[in-house]
């Protein structure tokens, strides 16, 4: 009997901490009570309850009483946490501290408000966008041939450039004061994304002008001389602006830049003037061979403290803005990307520019590198999403038709099993692509500069552009890799690593930028704390310290209840409004991985200190973590607006199971490599007491999926929208896609013929002897007969890949047998 009430008393104390911390009771209340439970135990249960009552005393004592609290554990924590903390350099510095925080922050935390998330409001475009939209950029893609950009112009056409100049397509972002669009981060979204359905080449183009660059940080920084001498000029195209940031010797590393500025008197118009001497050399830098205005990013430097402070001889990374035709800038040379988009360098030696140069003028002196980083925002949240978007939605259009089209041992390929593990993947993936952006460019559409999000968007957005595109690859085969003017998937292969490398390389952007901009941007705590252990004025921190630890511990503590209740319970009941019973227990799944995140995240930072930074795995897959878990919060967002029609909610579905899966699997993956094991299998245990939660998403639900993407459906509808898609026979894509619309027509006439042509039923050796036959024998009637003859031709005609002379430099003509000779009936091929 004594064992028992041991064992219910050790219970009763365990349940009272557990309580404490879940409700997050104050520390003078919970410690209190703790003390009080404790002595209560060992009267009404057993004095040998105390062997857990006196350790849970003897701290509630400490917290209760400041001085103790403050020597015990406030004093040493500092201390070793000051020791452990590896050197930050200014540039780490200022890329953490850039920018705000929206959603991915309520995630982080361990506590999402569903109120906020359901009052943010689902980006649309205004009357302006969407004429903007059904007009000039149509137009434009109607211009547009990319495998003539490719392989013969090697640069858009003059008349194109012309008319994106003026047409506004270089000037989205900058304000209508200034001559510009104006238009909304959605609205830039979707247009960019049209493009792109075109033309890479044409994207990449009108993305950049609008993206980082000297426009932005006009806007942002610049002083009204120089928002007034440029602005203007960028909005009506007479200027193209390109920004020199990378060189040889910093790439990734942007901020080892060897490009300097040292400050110094010089000539300019006659005239000896305060300024920076300059000596560069960029390379791959977008647009630079067109530019007429040159951003620039270098190291300045005052040796002589001509700018007022004596004290202060480097700087750090600035910005500058430089025509190019200013003396000693060199442009003109390209690069070649893969793709044919103007590429090139920038090169300057003893070039003198004036102080004022300098965006926002010489105050802006250094502050250089925290401008770039709060307006990387733009590229990574928008452009490249919305590139990756569209290669999503034109793989899902054209590898499903094909798929359908496509006959394989007398079968569709779309129905073989191995396929539709692919094509489910495309489909959901592409689903996640349109719900991820739409939810980013919300956030985007509020005015922040959520450098968490767009690091996941930039991410997240371009690797599942590549593992669409690959899939189609597999899915298409031949017609996919042989070159030329049919071919509607390769050029969007080609761009991949165009896609991965910008705006931040993929590896680093997940291994360090994700999870570290995320820890300092989302953590209630944790910024405030790194900044009193780097203190120089060591007692007036401590003290700071000392009100903040105890905050951070009660947080964490809390998180741990919560995660410890979620692993019996599934997750908290707290959802939007806007959630529905098939969403529902999705918003209960967030609610469990966003409170284990928290504690995972504050387990790595206490556990590893310092050495977060070098354990770059464990990082990449904390960015997973967070990453799905926002991911997931999009989709529902999207589903929540979209048309909730069944085939919808198959392509939620499968994007969530896969994204929920991939959070849970990313926790199993740091706890099993974490190098502290004992704490790891404790927070492992907390988090997930029964085990793995979720399974893989089954076969069924895949090839549900996969068996919409071949058929009209109201999300294949949508996505039609969103690009520039035709059914002309002799385009790209529409010869597929009039195809495609033609046997969904026919469908069961060409099934019912194929079917008694594979039983040998009629006579003859071609397609063509089988049909009279069978119109001879009253099988089908003439009328049958001919939609099944124009198909068969369709059908022929948009399996052939291109053929060349020789030097592949001349598109021969292609042979259709199915199509008939000299003084044989003719149809029209463009019949559906």
């Amino acid at each position: 009997m004594t064992f028992f009430l041991f064992i219910v008393a050790l219970l009763v104390q365990i349940f009272t901490v557990w309580a404490v911390f879940y409700f997050s009771v104050s520390r003078s209340v919970g410690s209190i009570v703790t003390i009080i439970v404790a002595l209560a135990c060992a009267f009404v249960f057993t004095a040998w309850s105390l062997l857990l009552g006196i350790p849970l005393i003897l701290l509630s004592v400490i917290l209760l009483v400041d001085p103790l609290r403050f020597g015990l554990i406030t004093k040493p924590a500092y201390k070793t946490l000051a020791n452990s903390m590896p050197s930050i350099s200014t540039t780490e510095q200022e890329a953490l501290e850039a920018g705000t925080s929206w959603w991915e922050k309520e995630l982080f935390t361990g506590a999402p408000d569903w109120n906020t998330f359901n009052a943010y409001a689902f980006p649309q475009l205004s009357e302006e966008e969407q004429a903007y939209l059904d007009t000039e950029v149509e137009q434009l893609c109607s211009m547009l041939d990319e495998w003539e950009i490719h392989h013969k112009g090697k640069d858009l056409p003059e008349h194109v450039w012309q008319f994106i100049k003026d047409k506004g397509f270089l000037s989205l972002i900058i304000p209508k004061s200034y001559g510009g669009k104006e238009f909304s981060s959605f609205a830039q979204s979707r247009i960019m994304s049209k493009i792109a359905s075109r033309s890479l080449t044409a994207a990449v183009s009108c993305m950049v002008p609008n993206s980082l660059g000297p426009g932005e940080l006009l806007m942002h920084y610049g002083t009204d001389e120089q928002k007034q001498r440029y602005l203007p000029g960028l909005a009506a195209g007479t200027e193209i602006p390109c920004f020199g940031l990378t060189s040889p010797e910093a790439g990734s590393d942007a901020g080892a830049i060897p490009d300097t500025g040292v400050v110094c008197y010089g000539e300019y118009e006659g005239q000896e003037v305060l300024g920076l001497r300059m000596n560069f050399s960029k390379r791959w830098i977008t647009l630079a061979p067109v530019a007429t205005v040159v951003g620039l990013a270098f190291k300045l430097y005052d040796p002589d403290g001509l700018l007022g402070d004596t004290s202060k001889n480097e700087y750090g990374i600035t910005c500058a803005l430089i025509p190019a035709t200013h003396h000693g800038i060199q442009i003109g040379a390209r690069h070649y990307p893969g793709s044919p988009f103007m590429n090139g360098t920038v090169e300057g030696r003893d070039v003198f520019i004036p102080i004022d140069w300098i965006i926002g003028g010489p105050k802006n002196a250094g502050r250089g590198w925290r401008m770039l980083m709060e307006c990387l925002g733009v590229g990574r949240g928008i452009s490249l999403p919305a590139l990756a978007t569209s290669a999503g939605e034109m793989s899902y259009l054209t590898v499903g038709a094909f798929a359908k089209v496509r006959e394989q041992f007398k079968l569709s390929v779309g129905k073989f099993e191995g396929v539709q593990e692919a094509t489910s993947d495309i489909a959901s993936d592409t689903y996640m692509l349109e719900a991820f952006r739409y939810f980013v460019t919300c956030g985007l559409n509020e005015g922040g500069k959520p450098a968490v999000m767009t690091a996941m968007a930039k991410y997240y957005a371009t690797e599942t552009m590549r593992k669409v595109i690959n899939h189609g690859m597999d899915v298409v085969g031949g017609r996919a890799i042989q070159l030329g003017p049919r071919n509607f998937l390769a050029l969007s292969y080609q761009a991949i690593p165009v896609a991965i490398t910008v705006e931040g390389a993929n590896i680093l952007t997940r291994s360090l930028m994700i999870f570290g901009q995320g820890s300092m941007r989302c953590h209630p705590y944790l910024f405030d704390e790194l900044q009193l252990l780097q203190s120089n004025d060591k007692q007036s921190a401590i003290k700071q310290f000392h009100e903040i630890l105890f905050k951070h511990l009660g947080y964490t503590f809390n998180r741990g209840a919560r995660s410890f209740a979620y692993g019996f319970t599934g997750g908290s009941s707290d959802s939007p409004v806007i959630s529905d019973d098939f969403t529902q227990p999705y918003y209960k799944i967030i609610n469990r991985f966003s409170a284990n995140l928290a504690l995972t995240a504050d387990m790595s930072l206490g556990l590893l200190a310092g050495d977060i930074k070098r354990k770059e795995m464990l990082s990449g897959r904390l960015a997973d973590i967070h990453a799905h878990i926002f991911i997931a919060s999009a989709i529902l967002k999207y589903y929540a607006y979209g048309t909730k029609s069944e085939a919808e909610q198959l392509h939620a579905k499968l994007a969530l199971e896969k994204s929920l899966y991939t959070v849970q699997e990313a926790f199993f993956g740091l706890f099993e490599n974490f190098p502290v094991k004992l704490g790891a299998a404790l927070v492992k245990f907390v988090c997930f007491p029964l085990g793995r939660p979720l399974s893989k998403p089954s076969d069924d639900l895949k090839q549900a999926v996969a068996d919409l993407m071949i058929k009209e459906n109201p999300f294949r509808a949508e996505l039609k929208k969103h690009v520039f898609y035709t059914q002309d026979p002799d385009d790209v894509t529409g010869r597929l896609e009039s195809t495609f619309q033609m046997l969904l027509q026919i469908e069961p006439l060409w099934h019912k013929f194929k079917k008694a042509e594979s039983k040998d039923q009629f006579k003859g050796l071609t397609f063509e002897e089988h049909i009279t036959d069978a119109v001879s024998q009253g099988f089908i009637t003439e009328s049958e007969a001919q939609s099944l003859i124009v198909y068969n031709a369709k059908r022929f005609d948009s399996m052939l890949t291109d053929v060349f002379d020789m030097q592949l430099k001349e598109d021969l003509e292609l042979d259709n047998p199915h199509l008939p000779r000299t003084g044989e009936a003719t149809f029209d091929l463009d019949r559906i």
